[in-house]
């Protein structure tokens, strides 16, 4: 019995150098090579591993891109101690797109395949963007489908599937020769079976000597969620910049969420670039999250995953790029180094650490820190 440990496997995907069209219309992606290494160590989780992206045009309006990602997760949660027992399990990842310019507009589609020993996920999109008043404003719009398979270690018969659909629109914006602002609005419908099967809720049962007992999680099988995020970005000396973002999440769950995120970029000489960013996330709790139920089969949804509960982060962000000499070989016209730390820190308003012991209800609250940390070799030819 080894819970999946959602917050974990999603900080391990963001880090994965993804397949994306590029930002704005008009201008296909340069040919390069990245190789990322990845390490994240934090409330009893370590996950790690390498990710290699090629883009490479063809011609001039075309352009593919393939990416192949791995991780590794070993798992002594607060979930894992309080449930069943730690575990080691491997990720792989792998996806494909192709960029095709006209004019003006760009159309990008990808593929997404992602498999782990009880987890398949298979995501499909499809963006257009397209530039206008001199290359100013650039509008974009997407699509992607995802159909995903669940089973159970040690039930060869459990499976359960998920469908997922998202559309986003974005509209990015040169205000002035220093200024540029930007807005995305992205909406995602789930459907399926969206709970963890490994997952309990704990309830009230004065007959045990613990004085709370376990029943499994019972999730909608229907979630709902739109975002919206604006950003901008302002140039300020010497190719310095600041930059900001506010985002708002919203779903039929009852979930809300906010994300501000600030951060300053500087060069140092020719070779040097420098990178601090502060982030902040609160969230509520789910309509049918708690953290101890009064009394087993209490109502129809049940829920007591922390990442659905009310929690606010905070992530500080260094890190630093330098521009190698020119290496005269492979075709290589430029390459960098690039090396990024995280550190993170979670506070959880209503989800409590057992492990700690204390009355059913009045346990400590639970909080973690993590750290992260980003090394990746760039290569453009």
């Amino acid at each position: 019995m080894r819970p999946r440990t959602l917050s974990s496997l999603r900080l391990a995907a963001a880090l994965a150098v993804a397949i994306a069209p590029a930002a704005s219309a008009a201008v296909l992606p340069d040919d390069r090579a990245d190789a990322l290494y990845h390490r994240y160590e934090g409330g009893g989780v370590t996950v790690d591993g390498p990710s290699l992206l090629v883009r490479k045009k063809l011609g001039e309006k075309y352009s593919v891109a393939a990416n192949y990602y791995m991780d590794f997760v070993s798992s002594a949660s607060i979930d894992v101690l309080t449930q069943a027992s730690p575990y080691k399990e491997e990720r792989r990842q792998a996806s494909l797109g192709f960029d095709m310019l006209n004019g003006r507009t760009q159309y990008s589609v990808a593929y997404t395949n992602s498999d782990e020993s009880d987890y398949t996920a298979n995501t499909a999109s499809f963006d257009l963007s397209q530039s206008l008043f001199g290359d100013l404003t650039t509008v974009s719009f997407g699509f992607s489908r995802a159909w995903d398979d669940v089973s159970k270690r040690g039930d060869p018969g459990f499976h359960e599937t998920v469908d997922r659909w998202a559309y986003r629109v974005s509209v990015d914006q040169i205000v002035t020769p220093r200024l540029s602002t930007g807005i995305v609005v992205e909406t995602i419908s789930d459907e399926g079976y969206l709970n963890n099967p490994y997952r309990s809720a704990r309830y009230l049962d004065p007959d045990v000597a613990a004085g709370f007992a376990w029943e499994p999680e019972v999730y909608p099988n229907t979630r709902n969620s739109t975002a919206v995020s604006v950003n901008a970005q302002y140039f300020v000396w010497y190719r310095a910049a600041i930059h900001g973002m506010y985002r708002y999440f919203t779903d039929s769950w009852g979930v809300d969420a906010s994300t501000v995120r600030v951060g300053y970029i500087h060069p140092l000489g020719d070779r040097w670039i420098v990178e601090i960013d502060y982030r902040w996330y609160d969230q509520s709790a789910a309509d049918f999250y708690s953290d101890l139920f009064p009394r087993e089969n209490s109502q129809n949804f049940v829920g007591r995953d922390k990442e659905l509960s009310t929690f606010n982060s905070q992530m500080f962000t260094v890190g630093a790029t330098w521009q190698l000499p020119p290496l005269r070989w492979g075709g290589i016209e430029r390459s960098t180094v690039n090396l990024f730390y995280d550190y993170a820190l979670y506070d959880y308003a209503d989800f409590r650490d057992i492990l700690k012991g204390g009355a059913p209800g009045d346990e400590p609250l639970y909080n973690f820190d993590a750290d992260v940390i980003r090394l990746f070799i760039s290569a453009w030819f």
